[in-house]
């Protein structure tokens, strides 16, 4: 990893362990290089606060791939998998990622870079299921859907209480199947234009 990288995954961290006690907006950078062991000049030309908000869904984002592709189950079953390992990961930093995400929410400075975030963490999402293809759907379309279930899923996980994820996989299971459902409308009202020719000889056979 890149000197500039440990930087901000570093700093990222320690930003969320101090909001979990604070208001994002009462802390200032110095405080979170303190508590990442790093000293203020270490951030200069790397990252400012703003920085370090715009990195936190990519960081959870990596959990994605951390097990591999899954077995051979359904794409619904393996995009299922890969997005628990997200919300997993994301379980120790709750209490910070909820306050970091009211932040976030209500600055329009990251709020216009929202969908942005959402639409990579779907690409990846995607890659870490082997789903990247184009196979069923364009795999843009693809994004834009699991995107959407993402976003729907973390609005569950921050309402969680038990931490059994209950609310979470439930929102996420309900999503995944309505994506699938759509993308398979969608392929039958352009009589299946957007299926691979093995896929169409396979269904044909």
């Amino acid at each position: 990893m890149a000197a500039a990288e440990k930087i901000i995954e570093k700093g990222l961290k320690a930003a969320l362990e101090l909001s979990a006690t604070r208001a994002w907006s009462d802390i200032p950078l110095a405080d979170i290089a303190a508590k990442a062991k790093l000293t203020l000049s270490d951030f200069h030309g790397v990252a400012a606060r703003e920085d370090l908000v715009e990195a936190m869904d990519a960081h959870f984002d990596k959990a994605m791939s951390a097990e591999g592709v899954p077995d051979e189950t359904s794409a619904r079953e393996r995009l299922f998998d890969v997005i628990m390992l997200r919300f997993e990961a994301m379980e120790a930093y709750r209490a910070g990622i909820r306050e970091i995400t009211k932040f976030r929410e209500s600055s329009l400075f990251h709020l216009v870079r929202l969908p942005n975030h959402r639409h990579a963490s779907a690409a990846w999402a995607l890659a870490s299921a082997g789903l990247d293809n184009d196979a069923g759907a364009p795999a843009s379309l693809k994004r834009i859907a699991i995107g959407i279930v993402i976003a729907q899923a973390e609005r569950a996980w921050r309402k969680e209480t038990s931490g059994d994820f209950a609310l979470t996989m439930a929102a996420l299971d309900k999503g995944l199947r309505r994506a699938e459902e759509r993308l398979g409308q969608l392929r039958r009202l352009t009589g299946g234009r957007f299926a691979t020719k093995p896929e169409t000889e396979e269904a044909n056979s």
